[in-house]
């Protein structure tokens, strides 16, 4: 009996001594405050089951609308397709909004870092990208999310995303065009008498410092606007901003000026070839002609099938034209360079005519004196023939064509007047000096067109390039 209770005095007294520890340590502490509560307890507190936190309800429920402001941070801008209309880039997009039921004193960090699993746990906005094409989230090598809640109940949230965004292009200037590319954020569900967004005030749109383009120059002024869209479910908030790209047409100039260019000045070698050199000069003709067709066909593979038409367009097309034209000046060239045959040929047929007229006026007139009693002498004709003899004599021996355009029958005069290569033609001329006449013809088409066809390639440059790089450009600056 004595031994138990000695036991039980000094049990009490072992608790006395305890808890008196107990109450010198909490007197130690600093102002007096008590113990934090740990981080789990605080987000169960704060947000869990037993805080009355419904994610389903915004902030200000039944008051204000909620304000979130955006910004982006752009970490690679690129793959502007012109064949689809659209643009691809991966941004971190970030919205900060207040929620007055996440605010806190109780524990002493100003914010709050969170894993992203507490985000099914709160409240978002329902941003979407209107001009969307595709996007998908980062996963690697976890969500790239980040939760941070401040004391104030102000919440910040940021996400990696990349998107491809559709891009309307006015390709009339294209390779010297200038794009102006668009991003719209717009509330999916949420009015404007619930949900507005806006952007940050300093810095709301950052670009990477490394950040190139291969074909385009990302210009520093960035368009930032409203775009509230009108439906009839309501009036809806929307922020987009513009970016301003000019293309750079270093890559074309290679590509398709240059080598078209010299297709052009090459098919001009064949005013230089002997014109009797026919198949050199259609060889080179049906070659650059070729070429261009190929070239033009290639500048357009990666283009839209537009309805108007685009600068490349102009510029293909007319160097096709010049092309072209120099394979129908051989043609022409050949074409006078051989009309001395079709002379030729004329003035034997008119010696047929003439002698079949002969042939018949001498068989009427002895037909005539053999009725009159066969005594009427045969001098006319037989001097008539020997005039025809003497005419056919020189014409076999190239010496002289005799009464050019005079002794012609109707028809053969008629059709040789009517021929513009025989107009200037004057009689009495030898057979190689005709022949002569209309192969210097033939070459002085080709003398004028070696100064024709170039000087007129170099005035269509000049209103070509005054036209898209400064005059066009301008205007387009002048719009932006």
């Amino acid at each position: 009996m004595q031994l138990h209770l000695l036991c039980m005095v000094w049990a009490s007294a072992v608790i006395s001594l305890q808890g008196r520890s107990v109450l010198c340590k909490e007197m130690k502490l600093p102002g007096g405050a008590a113990k934090p509560p740990s981080p789990s307890d605080f987000l169960d507190k704060l947000m869990g089951r037993t805080s009355g936190y419904d994610a389903r309800i915004r902030p200000n429920f039944k008051g204000p609308p909620v304000n979130v402001t955006c910004n982006i941070f752009i970490n690679s801008f690129g793959s502007i397709t012109e064949t689809t209309m659209d643009y691809r880039l991966n941004v971190f997009l970030r919205q900060q909004w207040n929620d007055p039921r996440l605010a806190y004193k109780e524990y002493p960090d100003d914010s709050l870092d969170l894993d992203p699993s507490m985000l099914d746990s709160i409240w978002k906005p329902d941003l979407f990208f209107a001009n969307e094409k595709g996007a998908n989230f980062h996963e690697v090598t976890t969500d790239n999310k980040l939760l941070r809640i401040f004391q104030n109940g102000n919440v910040l949230y940021s996400i990696r995303l990349t998107l491809t965004l559709s891009c309307p292009m006015d390709l009339k200037n294209f390779p010297m065009d200038s794009q102006t590319c668009i991003m719209q954020l717009e509330s999916f569900g949420y009015t404007m008498n619930d949900l507005i967004f806006e952007w940050l005030d300093v810095g709301a749109v950052q670009v990477a410092d490394d950040l190139t383009l291969p074909q385009f120059v990302l210009k520093e002024d960035k368009g930032l606007g409203y775009c509230t869209k009108h439906y009839n479910t309501g009036k809806f908030t929307c922020i987009e901003v513009k970016f301003y790209l000019e293309r750079q047409m270093g890559y074309y100039l290679i590509q398709m000026y240059i080598p078209s260019l010299l297709t052009v000045i090459l098919s001009w070698v064949s005013f230089w070839i002997n014109m009797d050199a026919a198949p050199a000069r259609v060889g080179l003709g049906i070659t650059t002609v070729l070429t261009m067709t190929t070239q033009s066909s290639g500048s357009r593979a990666s283009l839209p099938k537009v309805s108007y038409v685009k600068a490349i367009d102009i510029w293909m097309a007319v160097c096709l034209l010049f092309v072209f034209a120099a394979l129908l000046e051989y043609a022409a060239v050949n074409f006078v360079s051989r009309q001395h045959k079709e002379f030729f040929r004329l003035r034997k047929k008119l010696k047929e005519q003439q002698r079949q007229r002969a042939q018949g006026s001498g068989e009427g007139k002895a037909k005539g004196n053999n009725m009159s009693g066969n005594n009427a002498p045969h001098g006319g004709v037989a001097q008539q023939c020997s005039a025809c003899a003497r005419e056919e004599e020189l014409a076999q021996q190239g010496l002289l064509f005799q009464t050019y355009g005079l002794s012609l029958s109707a028809g053969i005069a008629q059709e040789m007047d009517a021929t513009p290569v025989f107009a200037d033609l004057p009689p009495g001329l030898g057979f190689y000096d005709i022949r002569r006449r209309f192969v210097d013809r033939a070459k002085r088409i080709d003398t004028i067109s070696r100064a024709v066809f170039p000087m007129s390639f170099l005035m269509f440059n000049v209103l070509y390039w005054l036209t898209y790089k400064v005059l066009r450009h301008e205007d387009i600056q002048a719009l932006l």
